[in-house]
């Protein structure tokens, strides 16, 4: 029996793809539950894939002939997965069709009731609900069917739902997907604490936080770093809310020698001096923390239980642990004005944050957000049958407008990328030499980011070079580093100061002989200095590369050396 599980494509593109671009999680424990109970499953990230691709998704489907496709449904993604699925039934009417994941379980009787593609839909909590579903499809034993809870289905033409689901409480016994699959993205916990008005975690998962054992998680990523994955994105709603926990899983990281680096997600009332130490020390080189608003008004009506003090406190210790802290904003809101944007942009100036992410309200199944609008609105969920991906706030407000919003994220975003180069200035570390090699790693990380990262093309951004410059000798400050060796000599390069860019290149390559990037850019140096004698050696240390060779040959025509 062949088993396909997709994560289908989005309607329109993102600013920040990354963020929505990978196979979520729990799709891999679905995976890795059927692999345990050998099934032929696989797995194929569709997200790049569009109705456009029609050719390759036929192929696809003609090839691996599937007897049933799940979908991991979210909710922009599910016309990916409706038109999919009606490609895959056009091939094959036998093919069974799923859809699980947060869209379906908040949209089932929606999906289900307006697209007969699907045949199925799993609410909650899949893996084990999946696997049964498949047993019952493998025997072709559909009177079963109604016995299985967390399901959703069609019965006599009319949709039915099955009792719901029982959670899995001991997390551990879930097998680890690592054994059978690769990937970035791991999970601590499931559930949040918080009941955010415009998040559907909540109720998806519950209000009580459920936990792997720090012995799980850190075999898991011991098992994917074998296999030559080093950076993680931790995605738990929030990763230290156990700080023992999470201590505990960072001196496990550093006894077993894992050279990790990751990211993770926290709330800015669950960090300390103590879990940031230990954090950082284990390789974490950024936290998101979901600030919202600078108003505590907006973020009382979006029931963002934090305050403006705290949020203070973590952007304050957060980078002196050299972590970066990046802030997640909302505009759009109930309630925004001029008056709550100038409140938020008065808080990113005192916490100074060196990463932002900005978005406009959201309204979907599943929130709290969601339940108002169907009630104001006098809609039903059948307002999903359009080709959209979500269902912008303002758009309902009458006190909000198009344009009053578009100008409120050009204010907020302008003003941030105007500000940045003296919030990168200002970051003060803690002076503890145990830290000393991490705090250089991460000003080079900073400095990479204004000179040829994510803030490289931002034009708002002024003197890039100077703030990368200035990132990179306080990472030299601390320790040698190699991004800032390069980084610094590149700089200089680029400036025509080829002395300078010697000698700092030459320092370089005496901590890190082996670098081809900092022997190659050394040799340049030489090479613009006409000191053909001194470069050559740069080159030679790696005549195997294409590169390294055409500079050979530069070097040995100025020298008059013949190059047969």
């Amino acid at each position: 029996m062949k088993i396909l599980l997709i994560y289908p494509y989005f309607l329109e593109d993102r600013v920040h793809e990354e963020e929505i671009s990978v196979v979520p999680m729990g799709v891999y424990y679905v995976g890795a539950v059927l692999k345990e109970n050998n099934y032929d499953v696989e797995i194929l990230n569709w997200h790049k894939v569009n109705k456009t691709s029609c050719d390759v998704i036929k192929e696809t489907l003609i090839t691996k002939k599937p007897d049933v496709i799940g979908f991991s449904i979210m909710h922009a993604n599910r016309w990916g997965g409706i038109e999919i699925a009606g490609i895959a039934k056009q091939l094959d009417p036998k093919v069974k069709i799923v859809f699980g994941g947060i869209g379906a379980t908040f949209l089932w009787k929606h999906l289900l009731k307006h697209f007969k593609e699907i045949d199925y839909a799993v609410i909650g909590e899949g893996e084990y609900t999946f696997l049964n579903l498949i047993k019952c499809i493998e025997k072709h034993n559909y009177k079963k069917i109604k016995d299985i809870k967390g399901i959703a289905y069609r019965k006599k033409g009319k949709v039915v739902k099955t009792k719901p689901a029982e959670i899995i409480h001991n997390l551990d016994k879930l097998p680890i997907p690592a054994k059978y699959f690769n990937y970035q993205h791991v999970s601590l916990t499931r559930g949040c604490p918080g009941n955010c008005t415009f998040c559907g975690s909540p109720q998806f998962w519950g209000h009580k936080v459920r936990f792997h054992s720090p012995d799980y998680f850190v075999n898991q990523i011991e098992l994917l770093f074998k296999k030559g994955i080093t950076f993680f994105y931790f995605s738990d709603d929030t990763f230290t809310l156990k700080k023992n926990i999470v201590i505990e899983i960072c001196k496990k990281i550093l006894d077993r020698g894992l050279k990790i680096v990751w990211a993770a997600i926290s709330r800015v009332n669950y960090v300390n001096d103590e879990v940031l130490y230990w954090m950082r020390k284990a390789g974490c080189i950024q936290i998101s923390y979901g600030v919202e608003s600078g108003s505590e008004k907006i973020r009382k009506i979006l029931n963002k239980n934090i305050k403006t003090d705290q949020i203070k406190k973590a952007f304050a210790l957060t980078p002196r642990y050299g972590i970066m802290a990046r802030a997640y904003f909302i505009y759009g809101c109930p309630g925004e004005s001029r008056d709550t944007i100038q409140d938020t942009i008065d808080l990113i100036h005192e916490i100074k944050p060196l990463s932002i992410i900005f978005y406009i309200l959201d309204i979907f199944p599943g929130t709290a957000l969601y339940s108002d609008f169907k009630k104001r609105c006098k809609i039903t969920d059948d307002i999903w049958l359009k080709r959209i991906e979500d269902i912008i706030y303002f758009q309902s407000d009458p006190d909000l407008s198009q344009d009053m919003i578009l100008a409120f994220g050009q204010k907020l975003r302008s003003n941030y990328y105007e500000n940045l180069a003296g919030f990168a200035d200002d970051i003060e570390v803690i002076d503890d030499k145990e830290l000393y090699e991490l705090h250089a790693d991460f000003f080079s990380r900073l400095g990479m980011t204004f000179d040829y990262g994510d803030y490289a093309n931002i034009e708002a951004i002024k003197d890039k070079d100077r703030v990368a410059e200035r990132l990179y000798k306080k990472s030299l400050d601390y320790h040698p580093d190699h991004r800032a060796f390069l980084g610094l000599g590149i700089i200089k390069q680029k400036k025509e100061k080829y002395i300078q860019s010697a000698k700092i290149l030459s320092e370089g390559v005496e901590h890190f002989p082996e670098s081809e990037q900092l022997n190659m850019c050394l040799g340049i140096s030489y090479i613009n200095l006409r000191e053909y004698n001194k470069a050559l050696p740069y080159f030679l240390k790696f005549k195997d590369s294409k590169e390294a060779n055409y500079y050979i040959t530069a070097c040995n025509e100025a020298l008059g050396i013949s190059n047969t």
